[in-house]
């Protein structure tokens, strides 16, 4: 995940406040952090479940299997 993504998926959730310089400062309560936290943790489940689909390209039980198990952890 690159800063630019986690930046964005901040700015989604979380108020900005800039300053004269350009400078942001983000401003957040638990809820904020929250609703971030989740952001990021759904954005790496994807990324890991589609590491799941590359390497197990050849093995498509396997595949559905890992990737699925994956993602379902966003519902637990």
């Amino acid at each position: 995940m690159t800063q630019d993504e986690i930046i964005e998926m901040a700015r989604q959730v979380i108020d900005i406040d800039t300053d004269k310089r350009g400078r942001h400062t983000f401003v957040c309560d638990e809820y904020g952090l929250e609703a971030f936290a989740k952001l990021v943790a759904q954005h790496e489940r994807e990324a890991c479940a589609k590491v799941c689909d590359e390497v197990l390209a050849n093995d498509w039980e396997g595949k559905l299997i890992c990737a699925a198990a994956i993602r379902a952890r966003g519902q637990a």
